[in-house]
């Protein structure tokens, strides 16, 4: 079954609600102030079966100036919108206000209800509709059907039903493979169940018993229950109004503007990139860091509007903007938002989120603009590709691009793929599911790496090459994965030589001068002759005419090459003591389950001082392990 969510708009007092009970027998004026006031004041729901294939949901937003922020929160997901306009009193402020903030929504459908027309004369009611044509001339609306109609006496309702299904058939369902998100309208508790919360799917499906989290605050739940148009279902699909039963949540810790999402799948931010048009009849220019009420989702959020390219924006133009908000939020590139004036609150302007979350550096102005622009009206695979290019070194994975790319998934992946094919992008990690990146960022990352084992070996001849995690720690923003990928390449491309978990260049090799080659050797004499007692480090540079640093580059090497064996810092053996106290160890517990600290010096002749630290080495490389006061071999 096809799904549809149809918004009313329009002035206080034009008939909205009536039209959707005329349409629907469902009175959604739900509150005893609303009923008694007569005024809308909240948003209400309503379902219209129109056939066994098509179902709209509609929200009846309230039409009074004070409210506009309620019906911002209502239309943000509506497919097709309703303007309703009473016969007798033509257009009025709001009317005006809410068919512009359709068109900053980019709602494409709508048709044009005159309500009350049992109320007006023939010709009174054709004058209104020639007074129509010029005010909508120009909108979305030009052209649309306009159905005068009466809640009273039941006139047009048939033909306003035909005219719906009409326009809702032409309209491209949502998809269901994208974010589930559900911008979140309507807490309450329900006794017996608890948490309930409501809304327009906007993408995605989800089900019971699925995980999911609440933006901004992170609290996590899982779907109990889920209702769509007060129908208890397993799977609700994008385009639908649903019920969502969240266990673990309480009503208070809620609030409507809040997301709900999958875990993991869209980080909240402070800060947007966007594009940004003043309506030609906002009251005054938009001054440079003007502060502002941003409308994205069902979210009402005070920010700071940065222009990018001038001191304030006039009436009618458009620009790129940089948007710092007060609170957190979550949307996606794409998402349309409306911006009103701080005081007084009037609907001033809008636009689309270019990028949900920009880096905190900015770049130079510039280049700034080309990207966004490249953002706001490049083709699907410039988007990818400059997406891929902003994130820098770190594999951007499918979940991520799916929130910044303002494509569908099916186009996201046709673009990476041709990308990853035609060598601007790699693809790392795992087959089924991998990281990206841009090719100049990997190319940047393998010059990197050979620059600073060239800078390397020239300051550090002697030695045979950098740790591995060592070189990863001085490449910014390098993960292990990229890492493994380039060492990989590189050592197959023969540009490197890895030896011992230490990083060479391919062309280095470490040698020494005669007079270094004599010290290494009576080094290696000075352990050897020791035995198990051998002497500090410092003595033994002394004893074999080193100096200081040079002696302790070429002991490095002695170490690196396992001639001579690390106990622990400052205790060093020969290899050949190493393995000749080990044989003897391994030979005791052959006979003997255990050995005691005086049982090791007795074996190997030496002191206590010797004998901790060598048991602490071998419980360290697993040999032995501690069992009370004694070592029994690891097992």
């Amino acid at each position: 079954m096809k799904h549809m969510i149809v918004g009313t708009a329009g002035h206080i007092d034009h008939g909205k609600t009536a039209l959707v009970k005329a349409l629907t027998g469902i009175d959604t004026d739900r509150l005893k102030e609303e009923q008694e006031r007569g005024i809308s004041i909240e948003l209400g729901f309503a379902g219209l079966a129109l056939s066994d294939d098509l179902h709209l949901g509609i929200v009846d937003v309230p039409g009074h100036e004070r409210f506009v922020k309620t019906m911002l929160a209502g239309v943000g997901g509506i497919d097709l919108v309703v303007l309703v306009i009473a016969a007798d009193e033509g257009v009025m402020p709001q009317t005006r206000e809410h068919l512009h903030i359709c068109e900053l929504l980019q709602v494409k459908r709508g048709v044009v209800a005159l309500t009350k027309a049992d109320l007006v004369e023939p010709d009174w009611l054709e004058m209104v509709r020639t007074d129509l044509k010029g005010f909508l001339a120009g909108t979305f609306l030009e052209g649309a059907p306009v159905v005068a109609i009466s809640a009273v006496t039941g006139q047009g309702i048939p033909q306003l039903r035909a005219v719906l299904r009409e326009a809702a058939e032409t309209i491209e369902p949502r998809r269901d493979d994208g974010v589930f998100r559900l911008p979140i309208d309507r807490v309450f508790t329900i006794k017996g169940f608890g948490t309930v919360v409501t809304g327009t799917l906007w993408s995605g499906t989800v089900r019971v018993g699925d995980d999911v989290v609440v933006l901004p605050r992170e609290l996590h739940s899982r779907v109990r229950r889920l209702q769509v148009h007060g129908q208890t279902v397993e799977q609700a699909w994008a385009g639908q109004r649903i019920a969502v039963n969240l266990p673990g949540v309480d009503v208070d810790q809620l609030n409507r503007g809040d997301l709900l999402v999958f875990p993991g799948s869209l980080t909240p931010t402070m800060t947007f990139d966007v594009s940004l048009a003043l309506l030609k009849d906002a009251p005054r220019a938009l001054r440079n860091r003007a502060r502002v009420r941003f409308h994205v989702g069902t979210s009402e959020i005070l920010a700071r509007v940065v222009l990018l390219d001038r001191e304030e924006l006039n009436p009618g133009d458009e620009t790129f903007a940089h948007v710092r908000l007060e609170a957190m939020a979550g949307a996606m590139a794409g998402d349309r938002y409306v911006i009103r004036s701080y005081s007084p609150a009037v609907t001033i302007g809008g636009g689309s989120i270019l990028d949900p979350n920009p880096p905190t550096r900015r770049r130079a102005k510039a280049s700034l603009l080309e990207h966004l622009k490249v953002l706001q009206t490049g083709s699907s695979g410039q988007q990818v590709e400059r997406l891929l290019a902003q994130a820098g070194p770190t594999p951007i994975s499918l979940d991520a691009l799916r929130v910044s790319a303002s494509v569908d998934e099916t186009t996201l992946r046709r673009e990476l793929a041709r990308l990853v094919e035609g060598g601007a992008a790699m693809a790392l990690g795992a087959k089924g599911d991998p990281g990206y990146i841009h090719r100049s960022h990997y190319d940047r990352v393998a010059g990197e790496i050979l620059s600073r084992l060239e800078d390397f070996h020239k300051h550090e001849p002697l030695k045979e090459g950098l740790p591995k995690e060592e070189l990863r720690s001085k490449l910014h923003q390098v993960g292990p994965v990229l890492f493994a990928r380039l060492l990989q390449d590189l050592i197959e491309t023969r540009h490197i030589v890895i030896d011992r978990e230490k990083v060479r260049h391919f062309l280095h090799r470490p040698t020494l001068s005669a007079p270094e080659q004599a010290v290494k050797d009576r080094l290696a004499a000075i352990y050897r002759h020791a035995a198990l007692r051998p002497p500090d480090l410092e003595a033994a540079l002394t004893q074999a005419g080193a100096d200081r640093k040079s002696g302790l580059t070429i002991f490095r090497r002695l170490v690196d090459e396992g001639e001579v064996i690390k106990i622990k810092d400052n205790f060093y053996l020969h290899r050949d003591h190493y393995n000749h106290a080990k044989e003897l160890l391994l030979n005791h517990f052959t006979l003997h389950a255990a050995i005691s600290v005086q049982q090791f010096k007795e074996l190997l002749g030496i002191s206590r001082k010797f004998a901790i630290p060598f048991l602490e080495h071998f419980d360290g490389v697993k040999l032995t392990r501690r069992h009370n006061d004694e070592r029994v071999l690891y097992t």
